[in-house]
């Protein structure tokens, strides 16, 4: 069902996205002065119109976004054209559409922030692994060692630790509170900057729970878990306190194969298991290191810090774009998508993470929508924004009109290209039941 549903609100998402992206020209140009022959819903064939004024407002058979059409868009000899008008209120009408949607995504974004998640809590959080060289490994501190406080104040979640870690001044030192076996102990250490992530980090992995022992011929032993793996998650479900394990555990009947996600060596690995343990037991043969106390809490982040968060998704998205192209050559048969390829990988986010994600997506949809229309190649509205500047630097005169049209015909050509590229990718996937690894 969850599929059906996730399929309807991504054709409606598009719907919407695209709908309000022509708006943002359709309003742009008429306060310009540009006559308006039809704003239409959907593609063609029509299925019927209204004429209001000078404007046909039409519904039509195909529900995939909406269109503009202007009179002699590439005219400046007809009255009211869009080609008539002068190089800023182009590039204005041209630059209207992806500002709407690059504005939506934002809201979106923050919108997707605000609701409330499902964190774990407990009493300290447990360190996995110590990276070489850093503060912590200085300091003392190993794998399975539990943080309880630092500078005095409680830890109980990873974000706590965060936030404290990050707070502390440059080469200012901390005082860590911690666990090891039955007894406590107190270090010291000052954090170091990490310039790819953008804030101080003292060089720790964090868990919930380390695999300590494996019984020989274990159910555990003979699907390959070790000492000091992590188990994250079983069938899907969070794996973060002995009883919540339990409780998983207990939802398998006895002869039925359980899908595993285990944290080994900083990777994640994927085993099937079957359950062949006495259910009154509930175990698989491992013992397990815990953190005391490990619940899930709900919460929700203020208005304001998901607003910041939003606008700073949107602001770091060009540069996260230029930052994954060495991952784009490597694999462009999942990184470019058309309307086919994303409506897969929404299901695909959707049966991994909840429908709450559609507004993520919805937002990710509006935002490559908004950059993809940016790109200064005609017939996209970043070509359009490019002639209107150059002519607009050049004082107003014209490019000249065989070279706009050669432009148009040849972008065009080549746009048509990729898109059968793609959209012929983005089938070929579906019938080899490949999908995105979510």
């Amino acid at each position: 069902m969850d599929i059906a549903i996730a399929i309807i609100l991504f054709i409606i998402a598009l719907f919407v996205v695209i709908l309000l992206h022509e708006l943002g020209h359709f309003v742009t140009a008429k306060r310009a002065g540009v006559k308006i022959e039809e704003f239409g819903f959907g593609f063609p064939p029509r299925l019927f119109g209204i004429k209001r004024g000078e404007t046909v407002y039409s519904v039509n058979a195909i529900p995939l976004g909406a269109f503009v059409k202007s009179v002699g868009e590439n005219d400046p000899t007809l009255p009211r054209s869009l080609a008539s008008k002068s190089p800023w209120s182009r590039l204005s009408i041209y630059a209207a559409g992806p500002l709407v949607n690059i504005f939506l995504a934002f809201i979106l974004l923050s919108i997707f922030f605000m609701l409330p998640i499902s964190v774990v809590a407990g009493n300290g959080v447990m360190v996995r692994s110590i990276v070489q060289g850093s503060a912590a490994e200085e300091a003392g501190i190993e794998a399975g060692d539990v943080i309880l406080e630092i500078n005095g104040t409680p830890i109980h979640k990873w974000g706590d630790m965060q936030n404290l870690v990050n707070s502390s001044g440059a080469g200012e030192e901390i005082t860590l509170c911690l666990q090891r076996g039955e007894s406590s102990y107190v270090t010291s250490l000052k954090p170091k900057f990490d310039p790819e992530l953008g804030r101080q980090i003292i060089g720790v992995v964090l868990c919930w729970n380390i695999v300590n022992q494996v019984e020989e011929n274990s159910p555990a032993d003979n699907a390959g878990i070790a000492p000091g793996d992590t188990i994250l998650g079983i069938n899907g479900q969070a794996i973060y306190s002995n009883k919540n394990m339990s409780d998983v555990l207990a939802s398998v009947e006895n002869g039925q194969e359980m899908q595993l996600i285990l944290l080994r060596e900083e990777e994640e690995a994927l085993i099937g298991m079957v359950k062949e343990f006495d259910p009154a037991q509930q175990t698989m043969g491992v013992e397990l290191h815990w953190v005391d106390g490990a619940h899930i809490e709900r919460e929700r982040l203020s208005t304001g810090k998901a607003a910041y968060l939003g606008a700073s998704y949107v602001i770091h998205m060009p540069a996260m774009l230029v930052a994954s192209i060495p991952l784009i050559r490597e694999a462009p048969g999942k990184a470019l998508v058309g309307p086919i390829g994303a409506g897969h990988l929404t299901v695909e986010i959707v049966k991994s993470f909840g429908l709450s994600n559609m507004l993520f997506m919805s937002a990710i949809i509006s935002l490559g929508i908004a950059l993809f229309n940016l790109f200064p190649f005609p017939p996209l509205d970043g070509g359009g924004m490019l002639i209107a500047l150059i002519e607009g630097v050049r004082h107003g005169r014209r490019l000249s009109p065989h070279a706009v049209r050669l432009a148009q015909t040849i972008g065009t050509t080549a746009l048509i290209a990729l898109m059968i590229l793609i959209t012929f990718n983005d089938i070929l996937r579906l019938i080899k039941g490949e999908g995105f690894g979510l």
